[in-house]
């Protein structure tokens, strides 16, 4: 019999996103909302105004305006509740395989210049891939890791990321519904979803590729992931017979590392966007995408933090590293320009720019407030701490914050140590993804930490042909009350019939880049090969060990190791 989870998906299993529309995370409903604070609207004209207030009503705002100005109508009597900070757009990230954010960084062994070289390594099977096969394959784990990866996300800023797919045993596909909006699955016409996987078939053949893109509202696919000619032939290879280009304004490539000056502003003229990930880049090849370049070429650009075992625990660090890069290629961006990358940019790249990526009336009130730490408005998010978040809104909903601006705003939640200091997550959803229950942020912690340091003897129950890890999961204390029948959809580890990135090849040329198929399979049980595993802390703030380990990474420069702690 198929559970509820089949039941309700099993008209999507074609296609995850069906023709059959839920309704939209977080509907708009709810009261009037007055919040008051120094407001960066990343609006055209970039205007901030000093002290001000954002009216809400039904989840979007209803007007922007100085603290001395009148009341919108139907305001009158709303108390004005102060935030104490500066008020900006919600962080919208283009670039992060969420669900690998329970793992550690990655002690990277040695520089590589394209992505095949260090995606077979045993190193990496042993921390990262088998890992995470073996989380992301116990049905019962599943509901904590994204419970888990997605808080992380949230406490960092970001109200907007990649989603987490999953699969059935039935072989349904279907998005994870959470709290922070997915850019795959939206169900609402105002905000067109993102194509992030491509048909294998497509993949390979650039004019089916270029008919592909040509439907898309944007395609968020890696693109040229190192740094020498194997990783910029994937580039070369979008390159049609006719002498025009596989690339549209859809397409929207992350990394783009490997792409030359010249690539650069042949990308720029077709109107290609890039998803930058520098903190990755740096880790694993020692060098990230030309900026200036890209910038000259008139790139639009987006940001992500790519995961973290080889790049930043959320978004808030993600911009710090872009920040650092910056200024050591010769200021290429002002901190205006990155913040942009995760707002307005962001929103336009997904095609979302009249419903968000500014504050604005009528847009959705996604949006974060920061402690006043400097003049400079946007100084003040690239320099904050994870600690001066004070809150984080979606849709109207406050989401996490300070306890006591929590209460102001009518919502009361779980509590959480941030650094040390007390803050509120709100978890509860009318729209709540069915597999998750109640599973509170503690819990799923709880239960991951336990499992990643079992992960052999998981690892040995998976192997067995007739038996489901019960028992040892029933012995990690897991509450929930029945197992899950779904798992994480691994494309990256495993032939699905889908990529995430085109596999185009020059004629007679070995594919560029890309996981390299069926090796795992050929290796010795994952039972032999991984080890005990720490749970990755939810922030840099919690983490004792983390700029320790960064400034101990071979490949980075010296300007990462000794700036980036200054900005924490």
């Amino acid at each position: 019999m198929m559970n509820t989870l089949q039941r309700n998906h099993s008209k999507s299993a074609q296609n995850v996103r069906g023709k059959n529309r839920e309704q939209p995370v977080d509907p708009a409903s709810g009261g009037k909302l007055a919040l008051r604070g120094r407001i960066v609207t990343m609006n055209e004209s970039f205007e901030v105004i000093a002290d001000g207030v954002i009216y809400i009503e039904h989840g979007s705002i209803a007007a922007i305006a100085p603290v001395s100005a009148p009341m919108p109508a139907g305001f009158e009597g709303i108390p004005v509740i102060q935030s104490g900070g500066t008020i900006y757009p919600g962080l919208i990230e283009l670039h992060n395989h969420l669900a690998y954010n329970a793992l550690c960084l990655w002690d990277v062994p040695k520089q590589f210049s394209n992505r095949n070289q260090w995606s077979g390594i045993p190193e990496y099977r042993k921390l990262i891939s088998g890992p995470m096969q073996i989380i992301g394959k116990s049905p019962q784990l599943v509901p904590a890791l994204i419970r888990y990866v997605e808080c992380k996300s949230l406490v960092g800023g970001v109200t907007t990321s990649q989603g987490i797919q999953l699969f059935s045993n039935a072989g349904i596909r279907r998005y994870y519904r959470g709290i922070v909006r997915n850019v795959e699955q939206t169900d609402e016409a105002a905000l067109p979803e993102a194509d992030t996987r491509i048909a294998d078939v497509d993949a390979k053949d650039a004019q089916r590729f270029f008919s592909q893109l040509k439907k898309a509202s944007c395609f968020l696919l890696h693109l040229s992931e190192g740094i020498d000619q194997a990783a910029r032939k994937h580039f070369l290879s979008l390159q049609l017979p006719d002498e025009h280009w596989a690339i549209t304004r859809q397409l929207a490539g992350i990394h783009c590392a490997g792409l030359t000056q010249a690539d650069f502003g042949v990308y720029g003229r077709n109107g290609g966007a890039m998803i930058w990930s520098p903190l990755s880049n740096l880790l694993l090849y020692g060098k990230t995408a030309d900026i200036a370049a890209a910038k000259a070429a008139g790139v639009r650009i987006g940001i992500g933090s790519d995961w973290s075992p080889s790049g930043s625990k959320n978004l808030l660090g993600e911009l710090k590293v872009a920040r650092l890069v910056s200024q050591a290629s010769g200021a290429v961006f002002s901190d205006r320009d990155i913040l942009a990358m995760a707002t307005r940019n962001a929103a336009a790249i997904l095609q979302w720019e009249d419903v968000l990526g500014s504050l604005e009336q009528g847009k959705r009130a996604d949006l974060i407030v920061v402690s006043h730490q400097t003049d400079d408005p946007y100084a003040n998010l690239l320099q904050a701490k994870e600690t001066a978040i004070r809150l984080v809104m979606i849709n109207g909903v406050p989401r996490y914050g300070l306890p006591g601006l929590m209460q102001s705003l009518g919502v009361a939640g779980e509590t959480l140590r941030i650094g040390g200091l007390r803050r509120v997550i709100f978890l509860q959803q009318q729209t709540a993804d069915p597999s998750m229950g109640s599973l509170t942020l503690k819990s799923a912690a709880a239960l991951l930490r336990k499992a990643l340091s079992r992960l052999p003897e998981i690892a040995r129950e998976l192997e067995q042909p007739a038996a489901a890890p019960r028992v040892m999961l029933a012995k990690l204390g897991n509450q929930l009350a029945q197992p899950q029948e779904w798992t994480i959809a691994l494309d990256e580890l495993e032939d699905s019939g889908m990529d995430l990135r085109p596999r185009l090849s020059l004629a007679g040329a070995v594919e560029p880049t890309g996981a390299v198929r069926g090796l795992e399979r050929a290796a010795a049980p994952l039972s032999q090969i991984v080890q005990p595993l720490p749970l990755d802390p939810l922030t840099v703030a919690g983490d004792p060990d983390f700029l320790d380990r960064i400034a101990n990474q071979k490949n980075l420069p010296g300007y990462v190791k000794t700036g980036l702690p200054t900005l924490y």
